[in-house]
């Protein structure tokens, strides 16, 4: 049965880049992804910018355009003509200094140091980072206006991933910035399907919340019945369907006030979830409603009619299968609750099987305590 021409394309809505800047008297700039920070060095970032860089409307091209306005010449082109105006994937937070373990601690994906404006070795510096756990494959750019071949070479022998002579040009920072996270997204595991993290963030992205001791509910769906859909419609029609399941999720996680919210695509039909709101009811509520009205759309009428698929099974018996539900298993991570996240799978593993014991669409959510 072919459905798959029923189907308009829609996109899963995607997460907005955090950036965060550290310091008045800063280091280091930092552009991250899903799970990262930034923090900028005062020579780069030509001077003290805690309110207007505050994350709440900056994009990368208030990064570029304050990280050249002390290094380019004057016949350099403006921020203005280099950079898209409506360029709205990346946000903003400030730090100092003084704080780049602590900011490390939230695992960056990109890390961009200007040598002109630390104190410490560079070198050494880059040495630290790599020696870091979290950090060990974490991309480094280096801006400078040492121009000797050696130590250019020095520096990318320090696993360092570019290296970019001052004075700034803003294009080029601007589409190296961007194209490197751009290869980081199509990298790091994400999944072909759906475009969203795959298990590497997903890991990282629990790891850096237990680090930082933070408060946060754990959402793990899946869908039920799921293989009886594939075994009668295929499997393409069933890509269909979990393309259409981290829609759902997605719209009631990335389309709220909370841009820590996090999606991930596990594979198959596993998806994980990840908010702040340690009372998720509503989110939940909210997937099941949009889930259960719009699946059908990807069943014919006859199979809507009995409310059941049949399928022979292997002696030839016709079985019954009710159509495709959404199940979702959440966890109350309270701070000292657990202490990996192998502790938080174990838990989700029983939350998850009192959900699959209701039939239809449900969500079962732990909240118990430590005694």
């Amino acid at each position: 049965m072919n459905l798959l021409k029923k189907h308009k394309k829609e996109a899963v809505p995607r997460k907005k880049k955090a950036i965060t800047i550290i310091g008045s008297s800063l280091a280091v700039v930092i552009v991250a992804g899903t799970a990262g920070a930034l923090f900028a060095g005062s020579e780069i970032m030509g001077g003290n910018s805690a309110d207007k860089l505050s994350g709440k409307e900056s994009s990368v091209h208030t990064v570029v355009e304050k990280a050249t306005e002390k290094t380019t010449s004057p016949k350099s082109a403006t921020a203005d003509e280099a950079l898209p105006k409506k360029e709205k994937e990346y946000k903003f937070k400030k730090a100092k200094e003084a704080e780049i373990e602590s900011v490390l601690k939230n695992i960056p994906a990109l890390i961009i140091i200007n040598e002109d404006g630390i104190k410490e070795d560079i070198i050494e510096l880059c040495n630290k980072i790599r020696k870091n756990e979290d950090n060990s494959i974490t991309p480094i750019i280096v801006i400078s206006s040492v121009k000797e071949k050696e130590h250019r070479i020095q520096v990318l022998k320090a696993c360092v991933e570019h290296y970019i002579k001052a004075p700034i040009d803003e294009q080029y920072l601007y589409y190296t910035v961007k194209n490197v996270i751009r290869l980081l997204d199509t990298n790091r595991r994400v999944s072909p399907l759906t475009g969203l993290p795959g298990n590497v963030q997903i890991q990282t992205e629990i790891k850096k919340r237990l680090l930082n001791n933070d408060q946060f509910s754990i959402l793990y769906v899946d869908l039920d019945n799921f293989k009886a859909y594939n075994d009668v419609y295929g499997f393409l029609n069933g890509d269909e369907i979990i393309k259409f399941t981290a829609r759902c999720v997605a719209n009631h996680l990335h389309d709220t006030e909370d841009e820590s919210n996090f999606v991930g695509h596990i594979g198959g039909d596993d998806f994980v979830a990840i908010t702040a709101n340690t009372n998720c009811e509503k989110i939940c509520q909210d997937i099941i409603l949009e889930f259960d009205q719009g699946v059908l759309k990807y069943f014919n009428k006859s199979d809507i009619e009995k409310g059941y698929l049949e399928i022979p099974n292997r002696k030839c018996v016709i079985e019954q299968f009710p159509l495709t539900s959404i199940s979702i298993a959440v966890v109350v991570v309270d701070k000292g609750r657990f202490k990996n996240v192998l502790e938080i799978g174990e838990s989700a593993a029983q939350v998850k099987h009192l959900a699959k014991m209701t039939p239809g669409s449900t969500y079962v959510i732990d909240r118990r305590k430590n005694i």
